[in-house]
Parts: C-alpha cells; structure tokens; sequence
C-alpha cells in the first residue's frame, strides 16, 4: 500500500475498484445529488401530486442509507488502520482499542460533521416512515426542509471539511492518536446524545416550515411537532448532563460546569425546547401563542446551528471546541437564510397565527407559563449575550474582554432560582382564573413544607455542614457588590427551600389525583386500590404526570448545583505514611507507582498500552471506618504527546471525595494533592435518570389518543426507552478503562476494596 501502510487488519474488504477515500468522497457526492433530487421533488409534490411524493418519500430513505454508508466507510477505515485519508491518521493510531477507534468517528471537526449529516438522515427516514398516509399536505415541505439541512452538511463536507481527504504526502505508518482527553468512556456517549438532541430540533423546524408555507397553522401541525421536540429536550438534557459528567472526572479541577463558550452553546437550545414544550399546551387547549410557538421552534433550530458553528469555527478559545477553519462563512450564511426564511413566512402568514383568547388574569396557568417562558427565554439571551460578548468586543471595539464563571454565575444564580420557583408555581394555578380561595388551598401544603423546610435548615444545617446562609468573597468594594454579596449569601437557603415547595407541590398534584380518581371509582361501585389509581391516573394524563416527575429529576439537579455552595477544597503536599484530615474523611498517603512495569501495579494496569501511568495511593477513613483506597494519577501519553490529570473520586450520596494529583517528586515520592469534598453532586446524575423517567413516560401516547391502539407504537416506546436506559450500562461495562475511578454511589465497599484508577 502507499506509504508503507501495513495490511488492514481482519476487517479488509478486499481490493476495490476505487481507492477507499475516494469511494468515500463520491459516497458524500452522490448524498448531495440524492439530498437535491429529493428536494426537487418534494416541491413538486406540493402541488397534490401521490406519486411524486411516494418518490421524494423513497428519495429521503435512499438519502438516508448512502449517508450510512459513508459512516460505516469511515469506520472501516479507522478500524482498518486506513491511514491514506487524513481524518483517520489525525485521531487514531494503532494503540488505541476498536471502541475508541469508533469514538474517533465524531472526535474531530470532518467526522463530527458526517456524524451529525448520518443523524439527521436517521431522524428523517424515521419521520418519514412515522409521517406514512398522515399529514399528506405537510409531507412535501417536511421532506424538502429536511432535505435542504443534508444537502448544506454534504456542501460543508465536500468544499471544507471532507472526511475522507486524502493525505498528500501518503499514509504514514502511524497516526496521531485521538486527544486523550476525549479516551474517556463518557465520550463515547456524550456526543452522540448533545448531536441527537441538536439534529432533533431539524424535524420540529420541517413542520414548522411546512405549516408555514401551506397555511395549515391550526392544532394538526402541533400535534405532529409536540414528540420530536419533546425528544430533542430529552437527548438534549441527556447530551448536557454527560457533558458535566466527563468535564468532572477528566478535566481534574473539581467542578462539572465552568461556563466555557461551547458548554453554553450546547445549553441555548435547551432553553428554547423547554420554553416550547411548556407553551405548546396553552396552544392546543386554549388557541394561543400561535406566534410564539413558531418562533420558539426556528429559534431553537437556529440556535443548533449557531453551537454547531461556534464549536467548529475555531473562532473561540475552548477545550471543547474543534482547530479553527473556513468552515465559519458557510455556518453564518446558513444561519442567515433560515432566519430571513423564518422571517418572512411568519410575518406574511401572521393573519393566520392571531391568538383565539387572550390572558384573562395574572393569576392563571397562562399567565405562569408565560412568565416561565420569558424566563428561560431570558436565561438564554443572557448565556447567548455573555458568550458572544469576547467576539462582538474584538470585532467592533479592537478590545479583547474575558467573560469568566464569576460573571456568569453572578447573573445566573438569580435567574435559575426564578425559573425554579415557577416550575413549582404554575401548577397551583387553574386555568383562565384562580379565585383566592382555591390559591389559598392550593398553597396551603406546599407553602407549610417550605416553612418547615427552612426552620430545619436553619437550625440543623450548620451542624452538618449545611448553614443556609453562606457568606462569599466580595472584591469588588462598590456599594452595590456589597449588597449583592450580602444577597447571595441566602443563595443556599432559598434553593433548599424551593426543592422543598417543588417536590411539596408535584406530591400533592399526585395525591390530589389519586384522591379523585379513587372517589370517583367508589361512586361507580368499582372501588381502586391506590397503586392501581396512580397507575390508571398517569395512563389517563401521561404528558401531565410524566412532566411532573421531570420536575422531581430537575429538583435533584437544583440539590447537586447548591452544594457547590458548601464544598471544601484543599491543597497538601504529603510524604508517604503522612496523613491528613479534611471535613469528615482522614486520608493516608502511602506513596506512589508507576505502571505499567511497577511494583504493586495489578494485571490490568500493567497490560496497557501507549501510555505510562504515575498513581498516588490514598487510603481513606471515614468516622475511622476504612473506605477503600483512592489512586489520583498522572497518565503520560506517547501519541499524542500529552500529559493528563486522572482523578480518584469516592461518590456518596452526601458528597464526593475527589483527589487530585498535583504533582509528584520521582526521588522522595513526596506529593502534592489537591482535595475536594463536594456536597451533592450526586444527585446531579440522579436527577438525569427522573428526566429520563418522566419523558419517557410524557412520550407515551396518551389513552384518549389514536395511537394507543396500535400496540406496535407502544412496543416501540417501550423499547426505545429501555434502549435508552440501557446504554449507560452497556456504555461503561464495555468501554470503561480496566482501572475505574471512584467508588459506587453506596460508599459500603469493604475494607482493602481497591476503588483505584
């Protein structure tokens, strides 16, 4: 082979008639030419043509399959050791194990970009299939629009960023290997479930345009939309939370969200899709927001775009994002004609979107949901604005402006605590209006448990390490920072009162349902037991009762962000035997190894390859109970050349343990460790799995449904979301490192259990 490229291993295809990256390069081609056929046909199907829409429905299903092509061709040739194409020598080399290889697929700019195109055309075959002998005048457009979004990605991939380039100086014997802050098992899924949730969005905006374009603006087209956004939410607070989860245990500096440009990136359109979901009820019950509903859908839309672009301009300095390229022009002209697009259908169709009711008190549902909405809408112009900032400066001031966690966290605190307080809030009000009375009882018991909550904390929480109120360092010593300073400080109390309302108001709404359901049953002589009322009662109203289980899962996140409140950080340097305590746990350091080839490395550490490994051990008591032993490392990578800070985490419920290695002296072994106790961070993730749980069961068709007699849609949400669940598992258990991290959730291991990395 050219460059002296050994023989592919035992996944060769054989000799082809073409060489593999230029198969690949006519593969991307014959998707554009696919993509633009298809669109053409999808229009003129507009015109109530069957048989042309029956070939444009084809033509999105061929589209689909050569996108599947091109990706399984990418990952034969990462497998293969295919270094003639560019992509593949830049991020793999031979050391890395085949599941890392298919991680390669999405861990640079070119992959990433077919990754997101074969996306897309799984979420527009699926549509299309979904869409099969329904909404027959939406069709053509919904195809033509998701059509037109491939064809953009197959021009980006065939004019700046080609996966299957070829290098020009011939493969080399071995490639570079991926950055080793991307071979972590959390990427394997973290990226696949944010671009899940950023292509989601491409499907909510085809109806969108296609009611646009049609006149259709009444409930069918809101109907066909309220799913696929709602499953863009759940991959995109999926996609979010791993993200925190890998920054924590990779990056090594004793947090999971530093506010860095492309992590907010990734959260603007969550912001849009919750706001959508919340106002597309008022829409279908009471015939209003038609404008809103469409512009929350093209923004949301818009915004994939725009976090699509910032992470791979190269126009921001961050850890996320990709090299700078050309590719930016391309992004900009793109976001450019979907909003002039936008624009111009909602501003000729606005006759039609005119609301059939208005607001008829501020004490309603509406009226909550439509300050909730203009909440979060105000969180994300905030993240958008700060985000942005650094570039508009540059651009139009010369002045180059650093926006840190400081500023964000700041503004955001307040923000975040506003919408949390609605969340609760809303579903205490009727609709149209609440009279007084029924306030007063709606509030009666969550508003006793917030009262008891804050007594307890206020006279419990300082003993365990919990005071509500917890004064911050004010540097700034302006009158005002002084009073915000002093404001903040009640930052943990209210927030530990506000889960308390939260999970106050969702039990109630259960109970309160439960309760009538079971009256009712008594009365009609057919009397439920309480598990079979909850049962029927959430089979009645799944959307209503699946949201508020998502509340309970953002509740637990709200518990693990205020811990950050009352975490501890240390830095100590030790000589081995030397121990040291901090809060409630006394760690022993007994010295360091190196691995693999080390006195005391295990067979799994000493079997790996291309790296060397420096492990610090901590023994660590609790109360004088042993815990276990952490072992903070530094691996140093040999392709490419890089050194990385691995952490040893001990999770509880209460807090996580989490030590760093700082540094470490070859000759005395004397070390510096950097120490955190974080409260709560638990509860992060366990938050994630309630989402999780509650969308899924939002997404089950409700009994007054049509849908519901089809047993195989039900087979299918079924299976999608044990799939779902299913994948953390499967994600760890087969990709996970030999060493692991940190210890179980339990914290029960017995005493000698290893919990080293």
């Amino acid at each position: 082979m050219p460059g002296g490229l050994a023989a592919p291993r035992e996944y060769s295809l054989g000799t082809m008639w073409l060489s593999l990256p230029g198969f690949g390069t006519l593969l991307i081609f014959g998707i554009l030419v696919l993509a633009a056929y298809t669109f053409a046909l999808s229009v003129r199907a507009t015109a109530g043509e069957p048989r042309r829409l029956e070939a444009a429905r084809l033509g999105a299903y061929g589209t689909s399959a050569l996108i599947l092509c091109a990706v399984l061709l990418l990952a034969y040739a990462f497998l293969s050791h295919d270094f003639r194409i560019r992509y593949v020598s830049r991020y793999s080399d031979r050391s890395m194990t085949d599941t890392y290889l298919l991680t390669a697929l999405w861990g640079g700019q070119d992959g990433s970009l077919l990754w997101w195109t074969f996306l897309l055309g799984g979420y527009t075959a699926a549509c299309v299939r979904w869409m099969r002998g329904k909404y027959l005048e939406l069709q053509p457009i919904v195809i033509a629009t998701l059509m037109s979004v491939i064809a953009f990605f197959c021009i980006l991939m065939m004019f700046a960023a080609n996966a299957f380039e070829q290098n020009i100086a011939g493969a080399p014997m071995d490639g570079s290997g991926l950055n080793p802050l991307l071979q972590n098992y959390w990427m394997i899924i973290h990226p696949p479930m944010l671009y899940l949730g950023f292509v989601g969005c491409a499907v909510p905006f085809g109806f969108a345009m296609a009611a646009l374009i049609t006149g259709r603006l009444e409930s069918e087209w809101i109907v066909a939309v309220r799913k696929w956004m709602l499953v863009a939410f759940l991959f995109l607070s999926i996609g979010n939370v791993l993200g925190m989860i890998w920054a924590y245990e990779e990056l090594g500096w004793g947090g999971f969200w530093a506010w860095d440009p492309v992590e907010n990136a990734a959260c603007l359109p969550w912001f849009t899709s919750a706001a959508y979901v919340h106002s597309t009820i008022i829409q279908e019950r009471r015939g209003m927001f038609k404008v809103w509903n469409v512009v929350l859908i093209c923004l949301t839309f818009v915004l994939t775009i725009f976090g699509t672009f910032l992470t791979r301009s190269g126009l921001i300095a961050s850890v996320h994002s990709f090299a700078k390229s050309d590719i930016g022009p391309y992004f900009v002209y793109f976001m450019g004609l979907a909003i002039a697009v936008s624009a111009g259908l909602i501003v000729w169709r606005l006759p039609l979107l005119r609301a059939k009711a208005e607001i008829e008190s501020l004490f309603s549902r509406e009226a909550m949901f439509v300050i909730n909405n203009w909440a979060l809408l105000g969180g994300m112009t905030f993240v958008l604005v700060a985000t942005t900032f650094p570039l508009i400066s540059e651009a139009l001031f010369d002045r180059t402006v650093t926006v840190g966690p400081p500023f964000y966290n700041k503004w955001m605190a307040p923000i975040g605590l506003g919408i949390f307080a609605l969340m609760g809030l809303a579903p205490l009000f009727g609709w149209r209006k609440s009279s007084s009375d029924s306030l007063a009882r709606a509030f009666a018991f969550p508003g006793g448990v917030t009262v008891a909550t804050i007594i307890v904390h206020a006279i419990l929480g300082p003993k365990w390490g919990f005071p509500p109120i917890v004064e911050g360092a004010t540097v700034d010593p302006g009158f005002a920072a002084q009073v915000y300073g002093k404001l903040s400080s009640f930052y943990p109390g209210v927030t530990v009162a506000l889960a308390a309302f939260n999970v106050a108001v969702v039990v109630q709404e259960f109970y309160r349902g439960v309760s009538a359901r079971r009256s009712s049953a008594v009365k009609k002589g057919e009397p439920e037991g309480v598990f079979v009322a909850l049962f029927r009662l959430v089979q009645k109203s799944r959307r209503r009762y699946g949201g508020y289980v998502v509340h309970l899962g953002i509740t637990a996140m709200f518990l693990g962000f205020v811990g950050t409140a009352w975490s501890i950080t240390e830095e100590v340097s030790l000589n081995p035997g030397e121990s040291m305590k901090v809060f409630d746990y006394e760690l022993t350091y007994r010295g360091t190894r190196m691995c693999p080839g080390g006195a005391g490395c295990s067979p799994e550490e000493n079997s790996v390859a291309g790296r060397r490994m420096l492990f610090a051990d901590l023994e660590v008591k609790k109360d004088g109970r042993p815990m276990g032993t952490l072992s903070p490392a530094k691996f140093i990578y040999q392709s490419p050349p890089q050194t990385t800070s691995e952490v040893g985490i001990l999770r509880g419920f209460r807090d996580d343990l989490y030590t760093v290695l700082a540094v470490a002296d070859p000759k005395t072994r004397r070390a510096t460790f950097s120490i955190h106790v974080n409260p709560f961070v638990g509860w992060i993730w366990i938050g994630l799995l309630v989402l999780i749980a509650g969308t899924s069961v939002s997404l089950w068709p409700d009994v007054r449904e049509e849908k519901v007699k089809s047993w195989a849609y039900v087979r299918a949400m079924v299976g999608a979301t044990a799939s779902l669940l299913l994948s953390f598992y499967l994600a760890i258990s087969v990709a996970q490192p030999p060493m692991t991290k940190s210890v179980s959730l339990s914290r029960l291991a017995p005493e000698g259990t290893s919990i080293s990395r």
